[in-house]
């Protein structure tokens, strides 16, 4: 469905915000301060009113620019995108495999430092997905989740997960999931292979030495809490951002990334080529990127930063893909996994699944 949101915000800071209609369809309306320009934003539906106090209403009160904005899931927005590239959208927050869709298909135009300053800050793992997938504007990793006296062995690498002594005991992201071409990365470096070298051979090699110690793959991580708690699990490869409600449920289970380093996942920002406002765009893209702005949203949206400059306290930073963390993690050229995502979903029924 579409839900169409305004804010007009005048020089003075005022923010305006009304709703009507019950069509399932949603929109408002509201008009910018005169003589300003309006941005429309295509973006998340998550946490609307620190989204508008946090991001929207201070870029309004520095540039003027009023802002319109859609809300929804990254592939029903993209998909409405790709249906019509001529959109009025000018700025589309999308998740990396998605943008990276969007890349390939030209509907984004290039970005870079003359144009987003910020991207000169962002750490080297979330610069590398520039190109293929835009202005990376938060980050989570992937990590092992674990009980160890469930265990009964301490797990701290990758490579211990295909002990014997674990078997029928882990879980592992389904490769539908946000996490599951990053699961086939790491299985394809046990094998100390690189994936663009063979497709992801030598991953799922590994991964059928590994299917005697899964017990599961899961599509949803919140899952996980339930798989602990009823002893069906010691061990799991999951995302970050999953460990408080794993951990809420399961007290004795600890987080850890490998010392070997991870592999990351980016929501981005993109310019889309239709748009009409692109310096505008430009500078959204560059706040959405800037120290002051994700030191912010750090602590009210509880997003990990991408910009190298931001320092958190340990409270804000813990559990997130943050400092010596985003560091270690690699970034995933998802251009690469859309192309070859088809068969490695058939190949991985044909090897977990069977």
């Amino acid at each position: 469905m579409k839900n169409w949101k305004a804010i007009s915000l005048s020089l003075a800071t005022t923010f305006l915000l009304a709703a009507c209609g019950n069509t399932g369809s949603e929109t408002t309306e509201s008009s910018t301060a005169t003589g300003d320009s309006e941005l429309v934003i295509s973006t998340f539906a998550i946490s609307e009113d620190i989204i508008n106090n946090d991001i929207f209403k201070p870029f309004t009160a520095e540039t003027g620019t009023g802002i319109t904005y859609e809300v929804g899931n990254s592939s029903e927005r993209f998909t409405k995108l790709q249906n019509n590239p001529n959109s009025t959208i000018d700025v589309i927050e999308l998740s990396q495999a998605n943008a990276a869709s969007g890349v390939s298909e030209g509907l984004f135009e290039e970005l870079d430092e003359e144009k987003v300053p910020n991207l000169a800050l962002l750490v080297d793992s979330a610069k590398e997905a520039v190109g293929t997938s835009g202005a990376p504007y938060t980050m989570n990793s992937l990590g092992i989740i674990y009980n160890e006296d469930a265990a009964g062995m301490v797990i701290d690498e990758w490579s211990d997960l295909w002990d014997p002594a674990l078997e029928g005991k882990i879980s592992i992201p389904d490769i539908t999931t946000t996490f599951g071409p990053a699961m086939l990365h790491l299985a394809s470096d046990y094998k100390d292979v690189d994936i663009k070298t063979d497709n992801g051979a030598a991953g799922f090699e590994a991964l059928a030495e590994l299917k005697p110690n899964i017990i599961k793959t899961y599509s949803k991580s919140s899952d996980l809490a339930n798989l602990f708690q009823s002893g069906e699990i010691v061990a799991a490869v999951v995302g970050d951002f999953a460990y408080p409600i794993i951990s809420e449920a399961n007290p004795d289970v600890t987080f850890l990334v490998p010392e070997s380093g991870t592999y990351a996942n980016f929501n981005t920002l993109n310019v889309v080529a239709s748009s009409d406002n692109k310096e505008a765009a430009y500078a959204f893209i560059d706040w959405k990127l800037s120290q002051e702005l994700q030191e912010t949203t750090a602590v009210s949206l509880n997003e990990a930063p991408t910009n190298s400059q931001v320092v958190l306290d340990d409270e804000t930073a813990a559990n997130k893909t943050y400092g010596d963390i985003a560091q270690r993690a690699k970034a995933i050229d998802f251009t690469f996994v859309n192309e070859n995502l088809e068969s490695w979903i058939n190949t991985w029924n044909e090897t977990l699944n069977q």
